[in-house]
């Protein structure tokens, strides 16, 4: 299915974005026909500024992009709904989300707000960015055997906490588990969605 320009005058469609893991809404933007062509060609959105009057790729000057996931059109087919990873705050305000109220933010360091899906954009980002000085980073540049290797040396100690560790201990092995699991993920080139697709078709 492809989404139809030319039901409206201006050649212009609404574009949601949703964030990929989270599914929490991003933000709304605009799309022509060269905007989507350009969006499903780079895996980037584009969007086409209507204050501009040019195309505008969401992150050029901030470097928060947009990285597609998956693109989904509406049954009308004049509604396009984007899954995609951010690189940091959507919002010009600096904010996750243009609909948060502010109350509440992915990147505040809370304890009460962090979740698994945070870690594992925070282990994309850092990966997809190259952050020099990352554990992560330096992790993921000794190749694929050293990765899988501490998620196994990780799952022995969580094993050995289990059995005969304190409690303490076993959910601090069980978190550095989880960690290293999800850099090993991202290193086959996956990601917690396709663990929950399999689960899914297990279950059906």
């Amino acid at each position: 299915m492809t989404p139809k320009f030319n039901k409206n005058n201006d050649n212009l469609l609404p574009v949601i974005i949703q964030d990929a893991t989270s599914k929490e809404v991003l933000m709304l933007g605009y799309m022509n026909q060269e905007a989507f062509e350009k969006t499903q060609a780079e895996n980037r959105v584009t969007f086409y500024s209507r204050s501009k009057q040019r195309l505008w790729t969401k992150g050029e000057s901030s470097h928060n992009f947009l990285d597609v996931v998956a693109i989904k059109i509406d049954c009308d087919q004049d509604t396009i709904l984007i899954k995609a990873n951010a690189h940091g705050p959507t919002c010009h305000t600096g904010k996750v989300s243009c609909f948060d109220d502010g109350d509440e933010s992915r990147f505040r360091e809370s304890e009460n707000n962090f979740t698994i899906n945070d870690l594992e954009k925070t282990i994309h980002q850092r990966i997809d960015d190259q952050v020099e000085g990352s554990y992560t980073y330096s992790l993921i540049q000794k190749g694929i055997n050293k990765v899988a290797q501490k998620v196994g040396e990780e799952a022995v100690e969580t094993v050995i906490d289990a059995i005969n560790g304190r409690e303490e201990d076993f959910i601090y092995e069980a978190g550095d588990l989880m960690y290293h699991y999800l850099v090993l993920l991202k290193a086959k080139g996956y990601s917690l969605s396709d663990i929950e697709k399999e689960l899914a078709k297990r279950h059906q």
